[in-house]
């Protein structure tokens, strides 16, 4: 077959094969530029926010219901009276009482990625919620955080503040080895790629409030040139110190009250608030080979500089255009497709008219007042979670995409007098609002702009019905079929163990539109197993409910195994039990090769195999 094609070859002119190489060239050049565009699929998120959020599911109640997380300081910050004071002027002192706060961060379990007691000591809290918050995305995403060592992952986290450094070195005779890469913004990075065994590329990005959405950038690009496979990007952010505070009330930028009252005239600075989210990202046409669950699909990224302004911090709107332009360029997207942006929105005097106004010349051609841009802000909602601001802002449109609904924009009740708002084509929801479309797929922007002039826009599309019924498709008549369901959870304790067994039937619970198959084969395939283990036969999910609830009061149930393996590092052998000659009988195994794809595929090779060999086929 070569030699026919190189025969064939060989009797074009000159003139023929010079338009065959340029044919060639032309190819490879559309695959280059195509890979170089291809959409990133979100398969996973994990999230932690003030207001006791610590799922995503928990952050949409949020949204949804207009929640604002504000609260005092908390005691186990610092003493917010020796502090305060009203006037911004006093040295020494903050003149709000306010922030957002994620409770008890100094929860932590270090034996169970590996750490020691005294190296936790001096282990920011902002790595320990790193290391929870991945684990939990890549859960979310059904991937075995055990199955990735030695693979094309990538880490890209967005860090600023080193708030624990400060205090876990005010006792030089107290330091150990530890203070270092426990404190170090690149060893929050690099220990998720040495806990799990990653060998992709991994980065620590601080640009200060754009720091995540420019690591969600870096991750596409290093998808898109194959330094990745998978990927994991976001950011974190904790309030430990009150010396960031008192930096930010004498250069005024934190709102008394504690609110970001964003495009609203008593718009007065921002409150400062911690956070943490991540994303799990492939390429799209990888995650719809491998039937990942798409939550939501980035089109676009784009990132600059505002370069030389009247300040170092002043915000420039030409550069903010020209970043939300670039965005939509890179993903070839029409600026006419969006119908939502989720701003900056910090809910400053300053910085407002300034996005607003670069919002409404980006758009002001494909939108009107009759058909608006809709913008707002999850600040004030949660705050200015710094770091993890821009991941915020893209979770946020995710679960609006997700629930085809635009959660409600908070403390605007005036518009600010500084935005020309009659002449913008924009709208800001102060009620929860159905997101409407047309007939048109649900597009959105989301734009993060850092304080020392470093900016970041990406734009994202809901995950099409096509792509989020692909893998329910697959096999789905089999699944439906099958008699019963086997579901294994583990545990590295026998108290996880339990603490698991009660989320599961909190879940099942919570979530009555899941299927058990998809449930046990999440359970099973989707997550680490460990040495407590349990495992469950039922048939459908009412039974399996019941048991877990036996289980709890630990009670005997038929259908349910329980053990410890033996803490060895040795490979558990497997054996196979085999019956006697004499037991076969009509349609043996008729009913495995219908349900169980393995086996079918298997049974179908030996019948292709056997063929010419056999009387009749397997």
């Amino acid at each position: 077959m070569k030699n026919s094609s190189t025969n064939k070859i060989k009797q074009l002119t000159p003139l023929q094969k010079s338009f065959l190489v340029i044919e060639q060239l032309q190819s490879k050049l559309d695959t280059l530029e195509a890979s170089q565009k291809e959409p990133i699929a979100i398969i996973g998120v994990g999230c932690r926010f003030p207001g006791g959020v610590s799922t995503p599911e928990a952050f949409w109640d949020m949204l949804h219901q207009g929640v604002d997380a504000i609260t005092e300081v908390p005691k186990d910050r610092w003493n917010i009276d020796e502090y305060y004071d009203p006037d911004p002027k006093t040295p020494g002192k903050i003149y709000t009482y306010h922030g957002g706060f994620i409770e008890q961060i100094q929860n932590f379990d270090p034996y169970f990625f590996g750490i020691s007691g005294q190296e936790t000591m001096f282990l920011d809290p902002q790595q320990r919620l790193l290391l929870e918050v991945s684990w939990e995305s890549l859960e979310n995403a059904a991937i075995n955080p055990q199955q990735l060592a030695k693979t094309h992952t990538g880490v890209f986290i967005g860090i600023c503040s080193n708030d624990y450094a400060q205090i876990a070195s005010s006792n030089t005779k107290e330091i150990t080895a530890y203070l270092g890469s426990g404190n170090t913004h690149s060893t929050a990075s690099g220990r998720l790629s040495y806990t799990l065994g990653f060998i992709g590329p991994n980065l620590a990005v601080d640009t200060a409030c754009s720091s995540s959405l420019l690591s969600v950038h870096l991750a596409c690009s290093s998808l898109r040139n194959k330094e990745s496979n998978l990927a994991l990007a976001g950011g974190v952010n904790l309030i430990i110190s009150p010396l960031t505070h008192i930096n930010h009330s004498r250069a005024r930028m934190l709102s008394p009250d504690g609110r970001c009252k964003t495009f609203d005239a008593k718009a007065d600075g921002f409150v400062r608030s911690e956070g943490c989210g991540i994303v799990v990202l492939k390429r799209l046409s990888d995650a719809i080979a491998d039937g990942d669950n798409i939550m939501a699909v980035i089109r676009g990224t784009a990132i600059n500089q505002d370069g030389s302004t009247s300040g170092l911090t002043v915000p420039n709107g030409i550069s903010q255009q020209a970043v939300i332009r670039q965005a939509l360029e890179n993903g070839g997207v029409d600026p006419a497709t969006v119908s939502y942006v989720e701003a900056h929105g910090t809910g400053t005097s300053l910085g407002d008219p300034i996005e607003v106004g670069a919002l409404g010349r980006v758009f002001q051609e494909t939108h009107s007042q009759e058909e608006p841009l809709i913008i707002g802000s999850a600040k004030t909602n949660i705050g200015h979670t710094e770091a993890a601001a821009g991941i915020a802002g893209l979770i946020k449109i995710v679960l609006q995409m997700q629930h085809q609904e635009i959660a409600p924009h908070l403390h605007f009740h005036q518009p600010n007098p500084y935005i020309n708002w009659p002449e913008l084509p924009l709208y800001v929801p102060t009620q929860a609002m159905p997101w409407q479309i047309n007939g048109k797929p649900r597009i959105a922007g989301v734009s993060s702009f850092g304080f020392s002039g470093t900016n970041a826009h990406v734009v994202l599309e809901e995950a099409s019905s096509q792509l989020t019924s692909h893998k329910s498709q697959v096999k789905r008549e089999e699944l439906l079929e099958r008699p019963l369901h086997i579901i294994t959870l583990s545990g590295k304790t026998e108290k996880a163990l339990e603490e698991l067994v009660g989320r599961y039937q909190n879940h099942l619970e919570t979530h009555s539109q899941l299927e058990i198959a998809d449930i046990c084969y999440t359970a099973n395939t989707g997550r680490a197993h460990f040495n407590h283990r349990l495992a469950i036969i039922a048939s459908e999910k009412q039974e399996l409910r019941e048991k877990l609830l036996q289980i709890k009061a630990r009670e005997q149930e038929a259908g349910v195994f329980s053990g410890q393996l033996p803490k060895t590092n040795s490979s558990l052998k497997v054996a196979f039990l085999f019956t006697g000659q004499g037991s076969q009988y009509v349609k043996m195994g008729q009913q495995l090769y219908q349900q169980a794809s393995v086996f079918r595929e298997a049974i179908d090779k030996c019948d292709q195999l056997l063929t010419g060999e056999l009387e009749h086929p397997i």
